[in-house]
């Protein structure tokens, strides 16, 4: 046994006094205890013991630092006025985990032996040391209950996470598919007009003037074709962006069709299309009206392209409860099965060409889904193969944004 000072009794009392297990005793017992424990020394990266020795023996911390762990995988670090290994006082297996400092550390140690002899003398402690290492037990217990709840918490939002991962990627994925689709198609109609630009220039004097014509004609198509894709790409690329924010007023739904439907007239007449409008006045809705008016320019753009030589083409309002159901009907070549599912999606590519050769990317109608969804509305399509197409969609009558909550 060490000779001890008074002051270093005193000072290992007043350490485990600190201490949970040796909270309850009182000052004679802790004497008893104080005067048999033992002292340790450890440098930096010095070993106490490794896990499966044979080390029966509590350790209390005076200065300093130590970390358990297995190998490279730390359990936990303990630190001045705290302690390890309670339960080697009663428990003779072998250590679980090593315990190595992680700077100069000064440790007391209670061996097993020791405590057994201490406890034969004075019986009283081992009912308040066991008292206290039912506390000890109980902060565990909780200690566990609370790493189980955050476990699962943690888990949750890993699953969160993982699923917003996951669609982040496949939204990736899409667009990559989208863009390299809208390269393509602005390639084409670029390098035709190229071709046919260079073709004039080249041999301009040796063609009549019908061809000169015809050649000037097929410039303007793919221009005109090419400049409504840039238009479209343009507007969609602002609102994933969230550069083109909703602005909705109060607006006269004939105004809007009547404007695109004069602004296409052109184009539908070249065809022998005949455009019917039987809306009357008083059909006022509450939406952005440059966002509602692209969507009806593309609706009607598109029914003249898929409609063939003195076909129809029919727009109307009709009232469905709190919105305007806004209909554009043609008499056109009608849409497969298959494809009607994939309209609308930005990972499809329906490339139909129209009934005088038109092309086109699908862009437009996505981007009355995103308009029309936007402003509060839904969009869908009825189509037969040779029955031609019914694209139908809704917007509100009044603001909904309260009663919507």
């Amino acid at each position: 046994m060490e000779h001890l000072s008074s002051a270093e009794i005193h000072s290992r009392i007043s350490l485990l006094k600190s201490i949970s297990i040796f909270s309850d005793l009182d000052e004679s017992l802790l004497f008893s205890i104080a005067e048999v424990l033992s002292s340790k020394l450890l440098a930096d990266n010095e070993v106490l013991f490794e896990k499966g020795d044979k080390d029966y023996a509590l350790y209390l911390i005076v200065s300093g630092k130590v970390k358990v762990h297995d190998g490279d995988h730390v359990y936990a670090y303990f630190g001045k006025q705290e302690y390890i290994g309670e339960y080697s006082l009663l428990d003779s297996s072998v250590r679980s985990a090593s315990v190595t400092a992680v700077e100069p550390t000064k440790l007391l140690r209670f061996d097993q032996q020791t405590f057994f002899d201490v406890i034969q003398k004075r019986p009283e402690i081992n009912q308040a040391m066991l008292r206290g290492l039912v506390y000890r037990l109980r902060d565990y217990n909780k200690l566990e209950s609370e790493l189980t709840k955050k476990n699962k918490e943690i888990e949750e939002q890993k699953g969160v996470l993982e699923k917003q991962r996951m669609e982040l990627e496949s939204l990736n994925s899409t667009k990559d598919k989208f863009f390299a689709i809208i390269a393509h198609d602005l390639k084409n109609p670029f390098s035709t007009v190229l071709g046919i630009s260079e073709l004039l220039a080249r041999e301009f004097e040796s063609f009549d003037s019908n061809s000169l014509k015809n050649f000037i004609h097929q410039i303007y198509k793919y221009s005109n074709n090419t400049f409504n894709l840039l238009e479209n790409l343009l507007q969609w690329s602002m609102v994933q962006t969230g550069r083109m924010p909703l602005r909705p007023k109060m607006v006269d739904l004939k105004d809007v069709i009547d404007e695109s439907v004069d602004l296409l007239l052109g184009n539908a007449r070249q065809k022998g299309i005949t455009m019917h409008v039987s809306i009357g006045k008083n059909y006022a809705a509450y939406v952005d009206l440059n966002q509602i008016t692209t969507v009806v320019r593309n609706l009607v753009s598109n029914a003249i392209k898929f409609t063939p030589t003195n076909g129809t083409i029919t727009c109307d309002v009709e009232e469905s409860g709190l919105y305007w159901k806004v209909s554009v009907k043609d008499t056109g070549v009608g849409i497969a099965d298959k494809d009607l599912a994939k309209l609308f999606r930005i990972d499809s590519n329906i490339t139909t060409a129209g009934t005088a050769q038109e092309t086109g990317t699908g862009l437009g109608l996505i981007l009355c889904k995103e308009f029309v969804e936007r402003n509060g509305g839904t969009i869908w399509v009825d189509s037969k193969i040779g029955e031609g197409s019914e694209f139908s969609f809704t917007v509100p009558k009044t603001d909904l944004s309260n009663s919507r909550g």
